[in-house]
C-alpha cells in the first residue's frame, strides 16, 4: 500500500438512504435525528452501497459521493479479505417497526443466483436495541407442515396460527438463515446487519393497504420455494461476556462467513487516554452509533464528532483511530 492510499484511509460519516413502508414510524426522525422528510420512516440504510438505498459520505475528502462510487475508487479500503474483494458484502440498517412487518423468508446465495438475476441471498442479525413490553417476532414456524398446508393457510387468512412468536427485550440478537420464515413485530426498534441484498419474498401481509389503495404484493411461489417448513425451537439468547479495558468494554455478538458484529461501549469521561481504535489490513470495520456521543479524533489533530445514529466507516489500515465520549456502538466488519 503506497504513502498516498495510507494518508486517505481515514474513517468518514455516513448519510443513509431512507425507506417508508407503510409499518415504520417516527423514532428513526425523533430518536436519531435523521431529518429525513419521509412519513413514516421505517427504515435507514446506514451502510449500503446497494442501488436501492446508497449511502452518502458526508465528511472528509469524499464528501458528497456515493459510499459505492468510493469503494470502486479506493478498494483497499475494504480491505484483503476474501468475502471483501468484490463488493462491500454487508448492508446495515435502522428499522423502527411501528406496525409488524409482512411475514417473510430470504433465499440463500445459490436459490438468488439461479432466481435473480445474479444477486446475493440474504443472511442476516438483528440487535434489539430498545422494545415495548409486548414485542414479539416471527421466528419459523411452531411445528412442521407441508407446503399445500401452508399455500391454504395462506390464502385464508390463517397462517398465524402457524408460526413461532418469540417476546423480545432490549439487547437481544437473532440471527436469521434463509429459508427462515420470519417477521419483526410493532413496538420493536431493530439494528440490522445482512448481506448486501435486497431480496424479500413476502409471504403475508394481513391484508394491509398501501398509500396506493392497493394490497402489497406476495411472493407465494418463490417463498415456498425456499422457506424450511420444519418445526423449530424458540432462539435463546446466547451467554455473552464483556471484556473490559479502561474507557471501554467489548463483547462478541455474532459471526458468520459475511460479517462479524460486536458491541462496543465506550466512556472515557473519568479517563485522560481516550479509546484507541485500530483496524487491520484484513477489513474496515463499521461504527454504528446506537446510544451516546463523543468525538473520534486521527491524524494531525483531525476531529470527527458522532451522535447518536451516526454511522462512522473505517477503511481497513485505517490510521489509528481514538474515540473519546459515553457511546454504545455495533462494531461490524468481515
Amino acid at each position: 500500500m503506497t504513502n498516498k492510499n495510507m494518508h486517505l484511509n481515514k474513517p468518514f460519516l455516513l448519510k443513509p438512504a431512507g425507506k417508508d413502508y407503510l409499518w415504520g414510524g417516527r423514532r428513526l426522525n425523533d430518536d436519531f435525528a435523521k431529518g429525513i422528510n419521509l412519513t413514516p420512516l421505517a427504515e435507514t440504510w446506514e451502510c449500503s452501497t446497494h442501488p436501492d438505498g446508497p449511502s452518502i459520505v458526508i465528511t472528509g475528502i469524499h464528501k458528497g459521493a456515493f459510499l459505492s462510487d468510493v469503494l470502486q475508487t479506493h478498494p483497499e479500503y475494504l480491505g484483503l479479505h476474501s468475502i471483501a474483494q468484490k463488493e462491500l458484502p454487508i448492508l446495515i440498517k435502522f428499522i423502527d417497526a411501528k406496525e409488524d412487518l409482512s411475514v417473510q423468508v430470504h433465499p440463500d446465495d445459490a436459490y438468488a443466483m439461479a432466481h435473480e438475476n445474479g444477486a446475493n441471498g440474504k443472511t442476516e442479525m438483528w440487535y434489539v436495541i430498545d422494545a415495548s413490553k409486548d414485542a414479539r417476532l416471527v421466528y419459523g414456524l411452531s411445528h412442521t407442515v407441508d407446503k399445500e398446508t401452508i399455500k391454504k393457510a395462506i390464502g385464508q387468512g390463517t397462517l398465524e396460527k402457524y408460526l413461532q412468536k418469540v417476546p423480545i427485550k432490549k439487547n437481544d440478537v437473532f440471527y436469521i438463515t434463509p429459508g427462515t420464515i420470519h417477521a419483526i413485530g410493532a413496538g420493536a426498534l431493530i439494528a440490522e446487519v445482512q448481506e448486501n441484498s435486497n431480496i424479500t419474498y413476502r409471504m403475508y401481509d394481513y391484508d394491509r393497504i398501501d398509500k396506493t389503495g392497493r394490497k402489497r404484493k406476495l411472493h407465494i411461489e418463490k417463498a415456498l420455494d425456499v422457506a424450511s417448513l420444519n418445526g423449530v425451537e424458540a432462539p435463546r439468547q446466547s451467554l455473552r461476556v464483556l471484556k473490559y479495558r479502561p474507557g471501554c468494554a467489548v463483547e462478541f455478538l455474532y459471526r458468520c462467513k459475511y460479517f462479524q458484529v460486536e458491541r462496543m461501549l465506550v466512556n472515557t469521561e473519568r479517563f485522560r487516554e481516550m479509546v484507541t481504535f485500530t483496524t487491520t489490513r484484513l477489513s474496515f470495520e463499521v461504527l454504528l452509533c446506537m446510544d451516546g456521543c463523543g468525538s473520534i479524533s486521527f491524524e494531525k489533530n483531525e476531529m470527527l464528532p458522532f451522535f447518536r445514529g451516526d454511522c462512522i466507516f473505517v477503511p481497513a489500515d485505517s490510521v489509528p483511530v481514538k474515540i473519546h465520549g459515553n457511546a454504545q456502538f455495533l462494531k461490524v466488519s468481515c
